[in-house]
């Protein structure tokens, strides 16, 4: 080939290329525009759903708070609900509990029965007309009765309260009614002469109740056919005694030990003298003071001593009953 044919070639193949370059140069950039613009439609894209997505985290982020919340309320009532659950069943086992323990026996017995004995005194000595020296200026003789005796009693505790109403620990209430009988001993009338005269009949030791009585069961005539009648013999004495009846409080301290001091701050006392006194009178009210102790010494058996005082304020027809008595006495409770 020639250089001229080369020159040619040459020039139309450059030619050729230049051709193709231009056709093909709007296309590559008509590619290139939409590749980028394809690219920025999907950053677009990507950015929404990146928005998208984040939003539903933060859905999710809220419901599942929303979701723990409930659940802290509902394990909240389930625990209460456990916690009642379980005070029911304790109570119940307690009930069944209490059901199947046995009754026990008390072991202390707040009421007592008690026998009662001991010396007996009165402050004045009776001085009336059946047992002193009123009677003819004590012409049968003798002076006045004895104001020393001896009493025997019985009577029973009631248990009010172990507290005094919720006063006072471990100091026990009881009502506590009693009596006793006091003798202070016999009144000797010993002047037969005189006896003898008021009958008119043998000489006889008489008092003078019995003397006058014999003489109006006879007509008051007196004379030897009394003697004897109607047991003028055997009526040369008079017995001088006393019943007392009390109702008080008493109130026992120490309450659970076995020794147990008590003491009654006040009472009521009901005296019946024997003989009457000069106005027939018998009976004369009063009060009563009185203090003590106690020892249970074998199961419901007790022993004790007391000191009371009995206060009246006045006398019965002249017959004064203020006195006391001091002894010993056996309790049983029940």
């Amino acid at each position: 080939m020639t250089h001229n044919k080369m020159r040619t070639a040459l020039g139309m193949a450059t030619a050729a290329l230049a051709a193709v370059t231009l056709v093909a140069a709007p296309q590559a950039i008509a590619k290139t525009k939409k590749a980028a613009k394809a690219n920025h439609t999907e950053h677009m894209m990507a950015d929404s759903r990146a928005e998208a997505l984040e939003a539903q985290v933060n859905q999710l982020t809220n419901a599942v708070q929303a979701l723990q919340s409930e659940l802290s309320r509902v394990k909240g009532q389930t625990n209460r609900t456990s916690q009642d659950s379980q005070k029911i069943q304790e109570l119940e086992d307690w009930v069944a509990t209490t059901k199947a323990k046995p009754v026990v026996e008390k072991k202390t017995h707040d009421n007592v029965i008690f026998f009662r004995g001991g010396f007996a005194g009165n402050d004045v000595k009776r001085n009336d007309l059946l047992t002193g020296n009123q009677f003819a200026g004590n012409v049968l003789g003798g002076g006045r009765s004895g104001s020393d005796g001896w009493y025997i009693g019985a009577g029973f505790d009631f248990g009010l309260t172990d507290d005094v109403w919720g006063l006072v620990e471990d100091t026990e209430v009881d009502a506590e009614l009693q009596f006793e009988y006091k003798n202070f001993g016999d009144r000797s009338f010993d002047n037969g002469a005189v006896s003898q005269a008021l009958q008119a009949g043998a000489a006889t030791n008489n008092n003078p109740a019995c003397t006058l009585i014999n003489l109006a069961a006879a007509g008051g005539t007196g004379g030897s056919g009394l003697t004897g009648g109607a047991g003028t013999a055997n009526c040369d004495n008079v017995n001088v005694s006393q019943f007392t009846l009390t109702a008080a409080p008493k109130i026992k301290f120490l309450k659970g030990s076995k020794f147990r001091p008590w003491i009654i701050p006040f009472g009521l006392g009901l005296h019946v003298i024997s003989p009457p006194s000069n106005g027939v009178t018998v009976l004369n009210p009063g009060a009563v003071f009185a203090t003590g102790a106690e020892y249970n010494i074998w199961k419901a058996f007790k022993i004790g001593a007391d000191f009371r005082y009995n206060l009246t304020g006045r006398s019965v027809d002249g017959v004064n009953t203020d006195g006391l008595t001091a002894g010993g006495y056996l309790g049983i409770g029940f």
